[in-house]
């Protein structure tokens, strides 16, 4: 009896060790993942010394645009590498955000009219579901949807898809839309977030092609 115990005790005492491994490694990845996050660069709202209305002023104003490849609607690779010696706008959006609805129409105005100029712009959806590849129905519905917008809106250039998995690079995305407007080196020469004007976003593009 006594030695059935002890055997008992020191399996138990076992699981107990397993547990409380599995919970320190699960802690100190949490706490790893959070580090990873708080140390995001991140744009904040500043308002200039007159006090008049709050510019946002984004980390990456004057630096390289952090890389990234993500699929299109076709399933095909695209990265933003392979648009080296171009002007881009990468314009984060979404089927659900009312005003991405009325700056796409300017978007796909402007890219006509820039294009020959080595103009081209990225669509990068950033459903925010929380839906990833590993559940195949959900994924297979938002890309329907977005591309339905994409057809209904005649969006030409590229749209990509699961943008939310970069958006911490682009330090966060609290609006929608939001774009980074890159020049042939790929440096980030202006950032807007919300609808702005049309007039604003030519004159962003203007300064990425350079004239």
């Amino acid at each position: 009896m006594k030695r059935n115990t002890l055997v008992l005790s020191v399996v138990l005492f076992i699981f107990a060790t397993f547990a409380w491994a599995g919970w320190a490694n699960f802690e100190y990845r949490k706490q790893a993942a959070d580090r990873l996050l708080a140390s995001a660069a991140k744009g904040e709202l500043v308002v200039d010394a007159a006090g008049g209305v709050p510019e946002y002023v984004s980390p990456l104003l004057g630096k390289r645009a952090p890389a990234f490849e993500l699929e299109d609607l076709s399933g095909n690779k695209v990265s933003l590498a392979n648009y080296k010696g171009k002007a881009v706008l990468v314009n984060f959006w979404a089927t659900w955000c009312a005003p991405c609805k009325i700056e796409t129409p300017w978007l796909v105005e402007l890219r006509s009219q820039y294009a020959a100029q080595g103009f081209e712009i990225l669509g990068v959806s950033t459903e925010s579901d929380g839906v990833g590849k590993d559940d195949p129905a959900a994924w297979e519905k938002d890309k329907a949807a977005i591309a339905k917008s994409a057809q209904q809106m005649h969006m030409q250039y590229p749209v990509l898809i699961d943008g939310d998995s970069i958006s911490e690079q682009y330090g966060g995305l609290d609006s929608l839309p939001t774009s980074f407007f890159l020049d042939r080196d790929g440096t980030v020469v202006a950032v807007q977030v919300g609808l702005t004007s049309k007039s604003d976003i030519e004159a962003n593009i203007k300064k990425a092609i350079g004239n």
